[in-house]
Parts: structure tokens; sequence; C-alpha cells
């Protein structure tokens, strides 16, 4: 077959002969496919830097099948240290890879992702370039033990965040946690935080190999499925089989109801519009919650349940849990080695201990919902699943913050005037207003009520939260206050109503009252004059469409042609 490839090498005249020499093909690869590996590993992203280990071993699997491997850099998107989110940059990866990918003499690529918006970028690049690809996830970290139990990255955090907050947790046991965490070593949260959630729906949508979801950071399965990966993108390529083939709406839907099934973050929400943007296929709120609606959870893994993702793995993984989701998971979906899932769900194991079957569920659904209403016009969501019961109903008066730093010193003050029955509203957080979308929504129990023993109050924002955090909290509200949605219009004291099993978020204030307090809004200064974040600003979509940027998302596949570049002369 004729590989895009060829394009640059094949010919004797000057332009192709640089081209050979640049990669340095010798006889015996020239006519073969090269197989491109876009490397994220880096010492600033603790989940992604156990790439570098791996590298050798798809590029052998790549040799051993056939082709030419490539390694090119990768910026790397890390939770723990950028600034204000990773969230902001992972257009810009999708953008970088993209470019890159097209620019030169790639036939296919092996996508390096693991930590939270790396996994994302890769797979909107990879719909749409549409060359053959997979994506090899790093796994996830280690869980030492603290107080005599695995810690759980993110989640434990938080919760002895509020055992410090009210005085429980002494200065020796904080630095304690602190020595614990760094034992843990490389990888993603081991929870089911937004890493492992999207390894689950990249295994779900036949972006990566099956059975690999879950897997150590460290360790020899990790070092096979590196390998086997290589391989299976190089025979990908001799097959011309792409991502369009696997990325269906049909496997979309499945990764919709396997969110719901494992009460994923709800991070992946917003990810799973992104791509199906990329795609022009079908992922509004409306049309998830229809399909969150009759999912229980069968996953027992923290912060909704108590397992982590290496139980999640050893109970089976993703084939497993196919298999106990039985009709609601469509199995004519292709996996990642080009299977069908009917035949890898065959021979899964029967749950046994983290994954559930749908007789016997961890907790009845929905895990996940989507509210409407006057204060989200076109929607929020909240994870049921990690929410208190008593709040899923609930009107308070709102306690309103604009600002991040001012919210975190204003809830530690014990002078601050607030009951457990108050609702606390977090905003211009959202895609605009920062920019990015940062994961400022899980506001923390104000410290008086902490002291008091409230573990949970009905929090609303138009940002975000990590997978690995809990509570009674709406997220993503839109249109986000930051363009003068209502979540601007709302004031201290203001009653809101929040009915999840109605579907309704309500801001209780006249629309006369309203009227006026909209004629009086003014958007705030521009924060940034140049640069990512203000092109990022000024196209960036709201929440429900995947905070993608404008002209990158397409109405409809034949829309989003990728064009070849024009091979001559640099």
């Amino acid at each position: 077959m004729t590989f895009r490839s060829r394009a640059w090498f094949d010919g004797d005249d000057e332009v192709a002969m640089s081209h050979r020499v640049a990669l340095r093909l010798d006889d015996a690869d020239r006519g073969k496919p090269v197989v491109g590996i876009a490397d994220t590993a880096s010492a600033l992203n603790p989940c992604n830097i156990g790439f570098a280990r791996l590298i050798p071993e798809i590029e052998r699997g790549i040799r051993d099948a056939g082709g030419v491997p490539a390694r090119f850099p990768v910026m790397s998107l890390g939770e723990d240290l950028m600034k204000p989110s990773a969230m902001l940059y992972r257009n810009l990866v999708a953008i970088e890879l993209e470019e890159t990918v097209r620019a030169n003499p790639l036939d296919g690529v092996v996508y390096l992702a693991n930590c939270d918006k790396s996994v994302p970028a890769s797979i909107m690049a990879a719909v749409t370039t549409n060359l053959p690809s997979l994506l090899l996830l790093g796994g996830a970290r280690a869980a030492p033990l603290f107080d005599g139990k695995p810690l759980g990255t993110g989640t434990d955090l938080w919760r002895a965040l509020d055992e410090r907050r009210a005085g429980r947790m002494d200065d020796a046991q904080w630095r304690a946690l602190e020595r614990t965490l760094s034992c843990a070593g490389p990888g993603a949260c081991n929870t089911m935080g937004t890493a492992s959630t999207m390894a689950i729906l990249t295994e779900v949508v036949g972006m990566s190999l099956p059975g690999t979801a879950g897997l150590s950071a460290v360790g020899d399965e990790l070092t096979v499925t590196a390998y086997r990966t290589g391989v299976a993108v190089t025979e990908a390529v001799l097959a011309d089989e792409r991502p369009a083939s696997r990325l269906t709406q049909v496997s979309l839907d499945n990764a919709i109801r396997a969110l719901a099934a494992v009460a994923g973050s709800t991070n992946a929400v917003i990810h799973l519009a992104a791509i199906a943007g990329r795609l022009g296929l079908e992922a509004g709120l409306a049309r998830m919650d229809a399909l969150w609606r009759d999912i229980d959870l069968l996953a027992d893994v923290e912060p909704s349940g108590a397992g982590l993702i290496h139980d999640f793995r050893r109970d089976g993984g993703v084939p497993a849990l196919a298999a106990a989701m039985g009709d609601q998971f469509d199995t004519t979906a292709l996996a990642g080695d080009g299977r069908a899932w009917s035949e890898i769900t065959a021979s899964a194991p029967a749950p046994t201990g983290v994954i559930h079957s749908r007789t016997s569920p961890v907790a009845t659904g929905p895990t996940l919902a989507a509210v409407f209403g006057s204060l989200a016009p076109t929607g929020a969501v909240i994870k049921t699943a990690a929410a208190s019961p008593g709040l899923l109903t609930h009107t308070g008066r709102a306690l309103v913050f604009d600002d991040y730093a001012d919210m975190r010193e204003r809830l530690d003050d014990e002078s601050l005037v607030v009951t457990a029955e108050d609702v606390i509203v977090v905003r211009t957080c959202g895609p605009v207003g920062v920019p990015g979308m940062p994961e400022w929504g899980m506001a923390p129990i104000p410290r008086r009520l902490v002291e008091q023993g409230v573990t949970d109050m009905v929090r609303i924002s138009d940002g975000r939260m990590s997978g690995t955090s809990f509570g009674t909290v709406v997220l993503h509200v839109s249109p986000e206050s930051a363009v003068g949605g209502p979540l601007a219009l709302v004031h201290d004291g203001d009653p809101i109503e929040l009915d999840v099993p109605s579907r309704r978020l309500s801001l209780l204030v006249g629309e006369d009252e309203l009227a006026r307090r909209r004629a009086d809004w003014r958007p705030a200064p521009t924060r940034h004059l140049r640069g990512w974040p203000r092109l990022y600003a000024e196209r960036v979509l709201q929440a429900p469409d995947g905070c993608d940027l404008d002209f990158l998302a397409a109405p409809l596949p034949e829309t989003r042609p990728f064009i070849e570049p024009v091979v001559g002369r640099s």
C-alpha cells in the first residue's frame, strides 16, 4: 500500500534526499511506514514522567511490526504544578499534536498520555487527524499505607484537609501525610479521578488496547503494553485501520454510560463533549442525562466507593465492567485491537469484588445528573454518587465568592456569617473567567462549620472540581458568569433551589429584579492582553460544548477535512 510518508521520501531529487537524510533512513527503512511517538514525559509532570522508560519498548514494537519509529516531544499537561489549570492548555496541546502530525511524514501515531488533560488532548488530535493511532496510558501510582490504610491520592488529601482545618490533625500528622504522598511514586492518581476515568473511557472508545486501564505505573505489565501498543499501531497502519472506524456514536454512548457506571470524574463530561465536537457526534447534556438515568454504580472505587483503581484492574478492568453492564454496553463497538467488544466480554471474568453486577450494585443510580433552570439555562452537572442524598433537594440562601483567594481566606474566618443551610456560590472561574476553568468548584466547608461537624453543603460553581473530590457540588454552570450568565446576577442572601430529582437549578428572584441587575452588570476587564490565554478567552466554547475553541469544533464530519501539506522544499 502507499503510505503517507512516501510523499516525503520517494524520488531521487534533492528534496526527497534531504528528507531521507533528516530522518536518517537507511536502505532497509525505505518504503516502511513511519510511526510517531508523541512523548509527553516531563520532570514537571509526575504522572507522565515514567514514559521515558517505555519509549524503547514502543520503538522495539514498531520495528518488529515493520515500521520506523520517530519520537517527538509534546508539551506535558500536569495537574500538580500548572496554574491556573492544565485545562487552559488542553486545546493548545491538541493543536500542537494535530499540526505536528500534519506537517511531518507520519503514517501513524502512538500518543503517550496519562495526566488528566493529556488524554483528551491526544484523543482530540487523533480523531481530527484520523491517522492510525492508539494512546498508551502511563498507569496509576502506588498506594502506600497511611494510618494503616492504602492512600488514595487526591481523595484522602481532601479528607485530611478538613481534618486539619477542624483541628483534628496536628502538624506532625500533616507532615507524615506529605511524606507518604511522596512515597507513592510516579503515575496518575489511583482513585477514580479524571486520569483513571479518562483511561477507562479511552479503552471503551477503542483508543487504547483492551484490558490496560488501571495498570500500575511501574512494573512489567506496562512495559509489555508499551511494546504491544507499538506493534498494534504499526499493524493498523499496514491495514489502514483508523480511529473513525472505532470512535462512533455507538462507542461514544458506551463511554457516556460507562462514565456513570464508575461514577467517574465530572471533567470527563467536558472532554467527551469536546471529542464529540471534533467528530460531529452528539454528547449534549440532555443526551448524557438520558443515558445516565438507568445506570447504577458498579465500580467500588474512591471517592464514591472504597477501593482504588488498582483493585478495579485486578477485578477484570474495563472488559469485566463492560460485561457487567450487559445490554447497557453495546458490544458491537470496536475495541482498540480491532475486535468487537462482544468477543472481549465473552471471556471477561465475572465480577467478584470491586466491580459489581447489576443485580448487586454498589449503589443505585443515577450517579451523575444534568440540571437546568433559571440559574443554568444551558445546563450544569452534579455527581450525585459523591453527594449527600439529603441535599439533592435543597433551598438555601446564597453566599457568593468572586475570587478564589478571597474565598479560601473568608471560609477560614471564624467570624463569617454562614450556616449549613446556606448555598456557597463560587463564580468567575469558568472557561473565560480565569481563563481556563480551574478546579475551584469544591469550595471547602467553612472552618467554623467543619469544627461543628458539618461535612457537606450545597456548592454551585461555573468552575470544575477534581475527579478525586466529593460533596454536593453543582459544576460547569452555563452560561458562565464571566459572559453574563445568570450566575453573575446572584447576590448574597438570594434563595437558590436545587432539585436534582426534577433536574432543576433555580434562582428564586423575580424577573424585574433580575432585569435591573442585568442592566447594571458589566464584564470584568480582560485579564490577559496577549498570547494563548487571550486567544483562549476570546474563542473558547462553554462547558456543555466541551470548552474547545470555536474554530476547532466541527458541526458535521464532512466539514473537518485534514488538509495535507504541500511537500516540497521547506
